[in-house]
């Protein structure tokens, strides 16, 4: 076969010296200002800094966090994100048409970040797809976990803390393992893939 370039016509191209580059540098080749606020845009939030990126197997949830209701409980769980705590931790405790519990380092329930949090009820109720603080007995005991509520559970209004909402994603949150009785404790549970600030992506 004939050759319709010919030889004369052709370049070798060189492959792009990224061998000697920091990490740091090759997290960002590919990637322009522009398209990276082109991703934060497309979560459609109100406040990119107080909007968490919840990565599962099943797809994205996207939660927006209420600091106007819970400002000590929002930081803490930014800080929490921000130092990687919940990638990999488990959701122990899903109860069908109840809620989803995780953020427990110990994967039981009983674990946390060792930070206890003075508690901050508010009057937002809790309904399909509100996020709130998991405690103890005690009311200034909530720390890393938290719940997402299936349905409506009017019953735990002002007795826990609610710091966010799923916005985009709850069918996600629906697909996660169930566990059994009497506790909803999960075997073999899915896990949190991770989750971002979404100002930080």
């Amino acid at each position: 076969m004939t050759d319709l370039l010919g030889k004369t016509n052709t370049k070798t191209i060189s492959k792009p010296n990224t061998k000697n580059l920091e990490n740091k540098e090759t997290k960002k080749l590919g990637m322009s200002d522009a398209r990276a606020k082109k991703i934060k845009h497309s979560y459609k939030v109100k406040d990119a800094e107080n909007s968490l990126l919840l990565r599962t197997k099943y797809g994205d949830v996207v939660i927006e966090m209420m600091p106007d209701v819970a400002p000590n409980h929002v930081a803490r769980i930014k800080e929490l994100v921000r130092e990687g705590f919940y990638n990999g931790l488990k959701f122990h405790r899903v109860i069908d048409g109840f809620m989803a519990q995780a953020g427990c380092p110990r994967g039981d329930g009983t674990g946390g970040s060792g930070k206890k949090l003075k508690a901050e009820f508010n009057r937002v109720p809790h309904k399909r797809g509100i996020v709130s603080m998991a405690r103890s007995m005690m009311p200034d005991s909530a720390d890393s976990q938290f719940f997402i509520c299936y349905g409506d559970c009017p019953w735990l209004d002002g007795q826990y803390t609610v710091w966010g909402e799923v916005t985009s994603g709850m069918e996600f949150v629906d697909m996660l393992k169930k566990g059994g009785e009497p506790n909803g404790m999960v075997e073999e549970p899915d896990v949190i893939v991770s989750i971002s600030v979404i100002s930080d992506i």
